[in-house]
């Protein structure tokens, strides 16, 4: 095997991100700080109504005036009026029924950002007013009216394994409920659209997924791809929110129509509106164990609301389902889970992406079925943890580490912390709402799994260009892929890697954008994994081309050697490369092997609480994570850290409220997300159980640790309470409560 001298900052070193100074300084462009001469500002009409009916739209008004230079509505759209992720069922422009509140109905175009809000006021838009459809459980059993021709139901997966009439001699059931999380990034959604003279356009767009993207909004404005072209701005923060299109058509309709550029910029509450949710759950579970606490069987049913457009509902759906029995050994599977339409703001992709929802109830129930036993709810989860060699619910064989009863033994053993003696160590200290009276101490446990990458029979890919060549007398690698950072540091992995492969300590890389072929999304845990293991691959046929001039390959390649033998010349490689592949489940039995991989991570959560105010405190928290192989040992533990924190935001403050569909709280004001005052102190081991099927043994990092907090935290309250918390998030009245 050919070796390289080894660089500073490459794999497994806490390299420096590229951007990270620029980002400390508040210097780093985003795409809200895109600008172009004479470009025009865009604005966007939507609809107050949960579900009506258009009965007339009238721009008359708008156009009159100064400043404005176009109002758009369906008619307008010059190629197909309708897109969407994994189905085209939404709209780019209403047309003649709204679905949600804050849909799409009209664009302006102005030259000043206030002259455009100013002439959407002016758009006269009648509605004929309908019931809005808000209930899952009538939306999947056809008790609610269609709100698309097929019906409601968007998918509904079956599980069934092992005997579907075992018996136990403990049985503990329960109902759960998750409210709609959002991903409450703090760079709002912008974009710039600049047309050129040959009808084609340019985009420069904050996004989770280049090519996605280019290809739906081609199809909207009846261009071939070639002649939309996608460029990455820098983006500011994404969890799955900027998945699904926003303005991207809405801004390239308006520069064609205009003939200039056109800028668009949403406000955090049209940020709300513009963008997906994590997905509502009302989950049922039933489990059966023996009495010494091995499990026997788990039924349930959940229920997803995917609101009015089905985005990446039915791989949400599948996820729940696969992975909604737990990293447990279970033997009998009855699972139905269903995602459905409704006129609640759509929903999609988000952190942990289904597995969140099925997470808090699983993790409930085997904390319930511990009281029942008399059992430790640690070691209950232990005697039915999975392992290596295991086999899950779909009937898959985990063929690589799955230390999960290792992974709740170190959060376990860790020392407890000390009980707070200041004031401000209190729930509601700071502002002197008590001194200590009425605040008990919990602790709980959480543990969970989640695949990474794209599943089901997905075609999951990346495509890297490395170019090497020498300048200024150093050798110099060059790295292109449409693989978007969105400020996880996938820029610095490149970076790590490419040094590690090749040797050489300069490495640009070049702007993300759709002149190199797809890299997939930015989710799913997977850009290290699998645009990371295309990069090892172009480096690879690199050092394969620089050998041969060398004759032979088994000389250590560092920047001398390189700039010896490369001299004038360039070496350039392209290569696609794909994960194993995975396989569709069974529609009756969800039978298949389903994902290409699965990470775990295990929480334990000490909390204070106020019983009397209903006020949580959480006092620490410790993680165990397997990450395979840790590339940037530093930036594993940011990304664990990030993850804690949406798990703790979820657990006991954020959840977008609606009544009848229409969101109550769209704003930082009222949808509260945990400060740095919320997050307590960490202590975290991370594990590197290589997997033999991943390039360097890695598994993807950002999603497993917002699946487990949650139900530590909330289990740390129960503990502390005595209540039975059946809903996240957990609010005050849920803890004051006397029924």
């Amino acid at each position: 095997m050919t070796t390289t001298v080894a660089t500073q900052g490459g794999i497994g070193t806490n390299a420096q991100r590229p951007d990270g100074a620029l980002k400390a300084r508040g210097e780093f462009a985003y795409s809200s700080d895109l600008w172009h001469e004479d470009m025009l500002w865009g604005a966007t009409l939507r609809s107050p109504h949960p579900h009506a009916r258009i009965v007339s739209i009238d721009i008359a008004e708008a156009l009159k005036v100064p400043g404005v230079y176009a109002v758009l509505t369906h008619e307008d759209v010059p190629g197909t009026n309708i897109y969407g992720l994994e189905h085209a069922d939404q709209p780019v422009l209403a047309v003649d029924v709204v679905r949600y509140q804050g849909e799409p109905v009209a664009v302006v175009a102005a030259d000043h950002p206030e002259t455009a809000r100013r002439a959407i006021k002016r758009i006269e838009v009648t509605y004929e007013v309908l019931p809005p459809v808000v209930d899952t459980e009538d939306a999947a059993h056809g008790r609610a009216e269609p709100l698309h021709p097929h019906g409601n139901v968007v998918r509904h997966v079956k599980i069934r394994r092992g005997p579907q009439d075992a018996v136990a001699d403990v049985v503990v059931t329960g109902e759960y409920e998750v409210g709609m999380q959002d991903q409450a990034f703090l760079g709002p959604e912008s974009g710039l659209a600049v047309p050129a003279e040959d009808g084609s356009i340019d985009l420069y767009i904050a996004t989770q997924w280049l090519h996605v993207d280019q290809r739906q909004v081609a199809v909207a404005l009846g261009l071939p791809l070639d002649k939309v072209r996608l460029t990455l701005s820098g983006v500011g923060g994404a969890f799955g929110g900027r998945e699904d299109l926003s303005m991207q058509v809405h801004a390239c309709m308006l520069a064609l129509h205009t003939g200039k550029p056109v800028k668009m910029v949403y406000n955090r509450e049209e940020s709300f509106y513009g963008h997906v949710h994590r997905h509502p759950a009302r989950m049922y579970y039933e489990h059966g164990a023996t009495r010494d606490g091995k499990i026997v069987y788990v039924k349930s049913r959940i229920y997803l609301d995917g609101g009015a457009y089905a985005s990446s509902t039915g791989a949400v759906v599948a996820n729940a389902a696969t992975l909604g029995m737990g990293p447990y050994d279970v033997p009998s599977v009855t699972m139905d889970c269903w995602g459905v339409y409704t006129n609640n703001p759509p929903c999609g992709a988000m952190r942990g992406f289904g597995a969140v929802q099925a997470a808090f109830a699983y993790e409930s129930q085997m904390d319930k079925l511990a009281a029942a036993l008399g059992l430790d709810p640690v070691e209950l989860r232990i005697r039915n943890a999975m392992s290596e060699g295991s086999i899950m619910p779909t009937g898959q064989l985990v063929d690589s580490p799955a230390p999960v009863a290792e992974l709740l033994a170190l959060v376990r053993d860790k020392p407890l912390p000390a009980t707070g003696t200041d004031l401000t160590d209190m729930p509601g200290g700071v502002s002197n709402t008590t001194h200590g009276e009425g605040v008990v101490r919990g602790i709980g446990y959480g543990v969970g799994i989640k695949n990474v990458g794209f599943s089901d029979s997905f075609d999951d890919y990346s495509t890297v260009r490395v170019r090497l060549s020498v300048i200024g007398g150093e050798a110099v690698a060059s790295v292109h892929t449409a693989a978007v950072e969105v400020g996880q540091g996938l820029v610095t992995v490149l970076q790590q890697i490419t040094r590690s492969e090749l040797g050489v300590d300069v490495v640009t890389i070049e702007p993300m954008d759709t002149s190199i072929g797809d890299a997939g999304s930015t989710s799913a845990s997977r850009q290290t994994y699998v645009t990371g293991g295309a990069l090892r691959a172009a480096c690879d046929a690199v050092r394969t081309a620089l050998f041969k001039r060398i004759g032979h390959a088994d000389l250590p390649l560092d920047s001398s050697k390189i700039v010896e033998v490369l001299g004038t010349d360039v070496i350039d490689e392209t290569v696609e490369w794909r994960h194993r592949p995975t396989y569709r489940i069974d529609a009756e039995t969800g039978q298949g092997d389903a994902h290409v991989q699965y990470a775990f991570a295990a929480h334990r959560a000490v909390v204070d609480v106020d019983v009397e105010l209903g006020l949580v405190k959480v006092v620490e928290l410790a993680c165990a994570q397997d990450v395979g192989k840790a590339i940037n040992p530093d930036a594993v533990l940011g990304q664990i850290h990030g993850g804690t924190a949406q798990g703790l935001g979820l657990a006991v403050m954020e959840e977008i409220q609606l009544a009848d569909g229409k969101i109550r709280n769209p704003s930082f004001t009222d949808y509260l997300i945990p400060t740095v005052l919320d997050m307590p102190p960490m202590v975290i081991d991370v594990l590197e159980r290589p997997d033999p099927h991943a390039p360097y043994g890695l598994r993807g990092v950002g999603e497993p640790p917002t699946i487990s907090s949650t139900p530590a935290i909330v289990a740390a309250v129960r503990a502390a309470t005595g209540k039975a918390l059946t809903r996240v998030p957990v609010r005050p009245e849920h803890i004051t409560e006397t029924l």
